[in-house]
């Protein structure tokens, strides 16, 4: 993946745990929970601040394929990291701002992306 010319604004790490088809509640006293985690994937939500549309696209259009790999610092593993990931789902909320000749700009956009 090309780099983006707009480093995000925030970056929220998150890990979310796989657990296999069969994990859930049994009927033995008390309904004791079975997790039963398969495997961890990691989660980022991103978010830019006041993009023009010209970066907006860019980052849409970089996050646009099936796959794709995302270079971050992971604070887990305490290092940078270069991983899999695909995109959630890409509804941005925006507002739109005219800064007297200096163009328009977004007032955020934000999405998540899951790693595969």
């Amino acid at each position: 993946m090309k780099a983006i010319s707009l480093d995000p604004s925030s970056l929220v790490w998150g890990l979310q745990d796989i657990s296999s088809s069969d994990a859930g509640r049994t009927h033995a006293a008390g309904n004791p929970m079975y997790k039963m985690r398969t495997s961890q994937k990691r989660k980022l939500d991103i978010t830019w601040t006041m993009p023009t549309p010209a970066q907006a696209s860019e980052i849409l259009k970089a996050f646009n394929p099936e796959y794709f790999y995302v270079r971050y610092f992971d604070p887990m593993d305490n290092q940078r990291e270069t991983r899999l990931f695909y995109a959630g789902d890409r509804s941005a909320p925006f507002k739109w701002y005219d800064l007297r000749g200096k163009g328009t700009r977004f007032a955020t956009l934000s999405f998540n992306v899951i790693e595969r």
